[in-house]
């Protein structure tokens, strides 16, 4: 989530819309069948905030690898971190714009995509229409989601430094799109008689469920009742000040929808999130060697790169510059390099796990290592209509791909730097594709395109 809550009013720019069908529609073609897919999600940083960081030595090397294809035109759709999430794993915001927590198991909510009406931060209270700033009511049914527009001047935006924020590029924008279905391929998986799992780093032991915020033995739901024997639910008082937030169901988008919160299929239910560790965690699972078709992979806010206030110097905020209130601009000045080290070290202990396991050795498999959203860095000034934001301040960010050398691709891979203009929703439609789904939502808009040259 951004650290910018405040919003300004202002038009909309002018932008170029996709085509946008929703529903569910074909299975997609273009990548060979995938065996596993390891999604890993990493936080709040631009493409050039990545590539070339002496910190970063690792990620770094995978872009550079002839072993790996890197996708060096891919671009997030809009803020903050929750709607890029639900975009990976469900091609829609589902109407929800902001980083609220789900309104656990609320069986008489309703849905953003039956009201229409977005769930946003808008701060400032300048969006010229009703929004919903509550928990939000888990994810289901058929309705509308919400639009993303080319340029934000009303939601994520953090003045008097970047009053306008580009979504995508500055120019280009996704309309809302009727017909919306409230499902994830999560839905898609288990239907087709396929497993998955969330790993969710610093999770409790307890599960997921109820659990916004932890630091991996306190949570949301701690309590102290001084009558009460001590115990990991009833502890003495804590804040938000010394209560680490290191897993952030915002991070976690399958939390979000109905399907999981109630667990109809056990295969298909909060079951489905553990954290790395322990006897059903991503290390027990990778030296078994039975992990699931599709891993969600989460490292926490102290491991993805984005920080916590109150962490300790591997974990703080980028600190930013005295010219922009503290805040970063889109490059690498005035970034935390304890904070970039301490992800990309959890990248190459993720990867180098996976590599080990014999998953990795059997059939066709897959990392996709991939960034949110950029830095929230956007302009002090309106554009002219349709004109492209700086580079450093548009959403592009960092997403690479390995395959692994046992699977049957049938032609060279790796290597690739593919400048074809990607997002969100081509890598929801070309994981669907690999795994022989239906498109979903926006995956199947029209100009979505499926990775193949990556993979």
């Amino acid at each position: 989530m951004s650290r910018m809550g405040t919003a300004v009013a202002g038009l909309l720019g002018m932008s170029v819309a996709f085509a946008a069908l929703a529903g569910e529609g074909r299975v997609p073609n273009g990548v060979e069948h995938l065996d596993h897919v390891f999604v890993i999600m990493m936080e709040n940083h631009s493409y050039q905030q990545i590539a070339g960081n002496p910190a970063m030595p690792f990620i770094n090397s995978l872009i550079s690898s002839r072993n790996v294809s890197t996708a060096t035109n891919y671009f997030a759709v809009g803020h903050p971190s929750l709607t890029n999430y639900l975009e990976i794993v469900g091609g829609s915001n589902f109407g929800v714009r902001s980083d609220n927590s789900p309104s656990w198991h609320n069986h008489s909510c309703l849905t953003n995509l039956q009201t229409g009406v977005p769930n946003a931060d808008n701060a400032a209270g300048s969006f010229p229409n009703p929004i919903d700033t509550g928990s939000i009511c888990p994810i289901s049914g058929v309705g509308t989601d919400a639009a993303t527009e080319a340029v934000d001047t009303w939601n994520e935006v953090s003045p008097p430094v970047f009053n306008f924020l580009a979504n995508i590029d500055g120019i280009k924008s996704v309309p809302a799109a009727a017909n919306t279905l409230g499902k994830s391929i999560a839905d898609q998986l288990v239907r087709a008689g396929l497993s998955w799992k969330s790993y969710q780093e610093t999770l409790p032991v307890t599960g997921a469920d109820g659990i916004n915020n932890s630091n991996g033995t306190a949570s949301n739901l701690t309590t102290y009742e001084a009558a009460k024997p001590l115990s990991p639910t009833n502890l003495p008082p804590l804040t938000s000040s010394n209560l680490l937030a290191a897993y952030a169901v915002k991070h976690n988008p399958f939390a979000y929808f109905q399907s999981v919160q109630e667990g109809w299929n056990e295969e298909n239910s909060l079951r489905n999130m553990v954290a790395f560790d322990g006897p059903r965690g991503l290390y027990a699972d990778l030296s078994s060697g039975r992990v699931p078709a599709f891993s969600f992979i989460a490292p926490n806010q102290c491991d993805d790169q984005h920080g916590r206030g109150n962490g300790d110097a591997f974990c703080q905020f980028d600190q930013g510059t005295a010219a922009f209130n503290g805040l970063t601009n889109g490059t690498q000045v005035g970034l935390n390099p304890g904070l970039s080290e301490q992800a990309d070290v959890t990248l190459r202990k993720i990867v180098t796990s996976i590599k080990a396991s014999r998953a990795w050795h059997e059939g066709n498999s897959a990392i996709v290592i991939v960034w949110d959203e950029n830095d929230y860095s956007g302009s002090p000034t309106a554009l002219p209509a349709n004109t492209a934001f700086p580079d450093g301040n548009q959403n592009r960010v960092v997403l690479t791909v390995e395959t692994n050398d046992e699977g049957h691709w049938g032609r060279p891979h790796g290597g690739v730097h593919s400048n074809v203009y990607y997002n969100s929703f081509s890598l929801l439609k070309t994981l669907e594709a690999g795994f022989r789904l239906p498109c979903l939502n926006h995956a199947c808009d029209n100009d979505v395109k499926v990775m193949s040259d990556l993979f």
